[in-house]
């Protein structure tokens, strides 16, 4: 049974990001210098989706602007709204309806992150006839997610939304794939949960009650979900090393001059120069018309276009575009949001701050 439909997810507030989101759409906040929802787009089109919907808050502009059609990617996008307000996952699938049908599709989370593709759950669904396969990962906080309940046996019972006492330490990742119409007969018997929402794990759960044929499979490598900024940080992190396997993807298109240090992968955009005094130990990738100059980067740093960086050192961190780093300063573990600056006034005796809602800051 092919799948070639897919819904992604592009809305949310995501609160606990903030005050990054305030102004930029979760979904896309650069990872490894590119749009996260980016990511999901390219591993489904590599597992032959053909036809992608993505669901968005009313009003929302921002994400079709970047998006776009799909033609950049060979597919057909479509965008759409929850109707009624934020009512939980299931109920975004719910409102895909009309667009889905009958066919088999592919639901995903794109503020997940996984390495490799979805190539072996499209093959193991399609293999063994499933109506619904589910993929489960090993976490340190289960409580966060629907963690899967199974029998002595061994055999999947069913999916509790956020245990307080979970029963394992697998968590419901962000990959869903339904047979036909299967997901719609769930739908009509679950209810609301305590916290007034539609939980896929209740559709999850139904399924397995029913007796349809509900498969699972552990995420093999590594999974993120990007809830939280230390997880955008550490997945930029990941995607960096797992990028670096290949020399192809960090591409010299910028300016080096001499008696610059480059160490390891390091990408330079189009326009961008790297003075002489700069460090840069890769994994590393900094956007096009950039301008460093005595500095030191990396490891596991991406520094968006436009941005200028001198005498920072900065690791492990993420620079968004057009940013301003003039001071003589460590920054680590850290994200910095488009246009912020970060400069010393050698004449001032006290800090000078303009803060956002939800800034932290570490001096």
């Amino acid at each position: 049974m092919k799948i070639t439909k897919a819904i992604l997810t592009g809305g949310g507030r995501a609160t606990r990001l903030r005050p990054i989101t305030t102004t930029i759409n979760k979904h896309l906040i650069p990872l490894a210098n590119k749009p996260m929802i980016f990511h999901a787009i390219e591993k489904a089109v590599a597992a032959g989706i053909e036809e992608i919907f993505i669901n968005v808050n009313p009003g929302e502009t921002q994400l079709q602007k970047y998006v776009g059609d799909g033609g950049h990617w060979g597919v057909a996008i479509t965008f759409f709204e929850q109707t009624g307000g934020p009512l939980g996952i299931a109920h975004v699938v719910k409102c895909a309806e009309k667009f889905i049908g009958s066919d088999p599709f592919m639901f995903f989370l794109s503020d997940n992150i996984i390495r490799g593709g979805f190539e072996s759950f499209f093959q193991q669904f399609d293999e063994e006839k499933l109506d619904c396969l589910l993929a489960f990962a090993q976490v340190p906080d289960p409580e966060r997610f629907g963690v899967p309940v199974f029998s002595a046996e061994g055999n999947l019972m069913e999916v509790m939304e956020k245990p307080q006492n979970p029963p394992s330490r697998l968590a419901q990742t962000g990959i869903y794939l339904y047979g036909p119409k299967v997901f719609f007969k769930a739908f009509g018997h679950i209810q609301k949960s305590a916290r007034g929402e539609y939980e896929i794990s209740d559709i999850n759960s139904y399924l397995l009650r029913a007796g349809f044929r509900v498969g699972w499979r552990e995420v093999s490598g590594w999974w993120k979900d990007t809830g939280k900024p230390e997880d955008l940080v550490l997945t930029n992190k990941l995607l960096l090393d797992e990028l670096a396997s290949d020399q192809a993807n960090f591409k010299q298109q910028g300016t080096v001059m001499a008696g610059a240090s480059l160490v390891g992968p390091v990408q330079t955009g189009i326009g961008a120069t790297i003075g002489q005094g700069v460090k840069i130990v890769g994994p590393v990738m900094i956007g096009e018309n950039c301008t460093l100059e005595a500095c030191t980067i990396g490891p596991h740093v991406t520094i968006g276009a436009g941005s200028t960086v001198r005498q920072a050192t900065i690791r492990e961190s993420l620079i968004f575009s057009n940013c301003t780093i003039d001071s003589p300063i460590t920054i680590a573990g850290s994200i910095v949001g488009d246009q912020a600056k970060v400069l010393t006034n050698p004449a001032a005796e006290e800090h000078r701050l303009i803060l956002g809602d939800h800034t932290l800051i570490e001096l």
